[in-house]
């Protein structure tokens, strides 16, 4: 990689990679006016100026650049898209004894909702999945991609995601205003037309959150429910991971049924640990978790889903009386 891009002009290489530029700009190398030039002589260039002062060396900047965009390409490899289902192999109970089943399969596109008692095992569930489990782990599940034995990338390699999981509890450090984070991360990701994405991004969590913001809110001030609108409307449109896992969003403050659907339009697999019958109805399947294992496999059936209707209404009810509340009207 050294020798294909050392004597690379900077122009040529920001083209091909346009990531490189956040290496220049983190060692402080300025490229503007010098796009004809080449890396090496950008570098040797550099280096030459600080004098005594140098810390490093150019042929050290060459490595470090090579190193950055081999780490990039991996990070954007396609092959993230090419999970289309997971399978779940049994483990055991607390007490040892065998799961009550023998393989689940979930396809991308689908919702699995897991429930269970507090403490009775989802959370572990979900981090079996995460951690992409080889009977490794205190259940002893196993965990596959596409009916195989997943590649070690998946567990071990920090440029490959396999999951994203949005929890209930989120929040900003960045002093930054939501149009530049999404920016930042649109580009990151090299993302094609990156203005478009960050609107739709942003006009995606407006209509999840019970109260909108601004492209330039900064980040740190968006309430609960805001940020974790802003995140499953970054996760479903932006992020590559093909796995999703929800843990108890049921008091997000946001609109449930719109990030399911907003989800499952980019054809990810959510899976989704809930107290909530709206939620837990809202999947094909559920999961019963007991005593730290899978106990039973659920399909939710046509009765069901007329009563997941009837739900649905009395949620959109007292969504908009929470609604009428926080705006200070009264509920007469």
């Amino acid at each position: 990689m050294i020798n294909e891009i050392k004597n690379q002009t900077v122009g040529a290489l920001l083209g091909t990679y346009p990531f490189a530029a956040v290496y220049f700009d983190g060692h402080h190398v300025d490229t503007k006016g010098r796009e004809s030039v080449t890396v090496v002589d950008v570098f040797s260039d550099f280096v030459t100026a600080a004098g005594e002062d140098a810390v490093t060396t150019a042929d050290e900047l060459l490595e470090g650049l090579s190193e950055h965009v081999q780490q990039m390409l991996l990070f954007l490899a396609d092959d993230l898209d090419t999970v289309r289902s997971l399978n779940l192999l049994p483990g055991t109970h607390k007490d040892g004894t065998p799961e009550n089943f023998t393989n689940i399969t979930i396809n991308s596109g689908e919702t699995i909702c897991i429930v269970g008692p507090t403490g009775s095992g989802k959370s572990r569930l979900l981090a079996d999945i995460e951690w992409v489990a080889q009977g490794d782990t205190p259940t002893g599940r196993t965990v596959l991609l596409n009916d195989q034995v997943p590649d070690r990338k998946w567990r071990f390699s920090p440029t490959h995601k396999l999951v994203a999981q949005l929890s209930q509890n989120m929040n900003f450090v960045m002093d930054l205003t939501v149009e530049e984070f999404l920016e930042m991360h649109a580009e990151s990701r090299l993302a094609d037309n990156v203005s478009d994405v960050v609107v739709r991004i942003i006009d995606q969590a407006n209509a999840l959150a019970g109260e909108s913001f601004a492209p330039t809110t900064p980040i740190t001030s968006l309430s609960g429910g805001q940020s974790r609108a802003l995140m499953i409307a970054d996760t479903a449109i932006l992020s590559r991971s093909p796995i999703v896992l929800i843990d108890e969003i049921e008091n997000a403050g946001i609109d449930r049924q719109k990030a399911l659907e907003l989800l499952l339009s980019e054809e990810k697999i959510v899976l989704m640990a809930t107290h909530d019958p709206v939620l837990a109805l809202m999947g094909g399947r559920r999961l019963i978790i007991a005593n730290g294992g899978i106990e039973a496999v659920i399909e939710t059936t046509e009765a069901e889903r007329v009563i997941l209707k009837e739900l649905a209404v009395m949620d959109r009810r007292m969504t908009d009386l929470r609604n009428r509340l926080r705006r200070g009207e009264r509920l007469e």
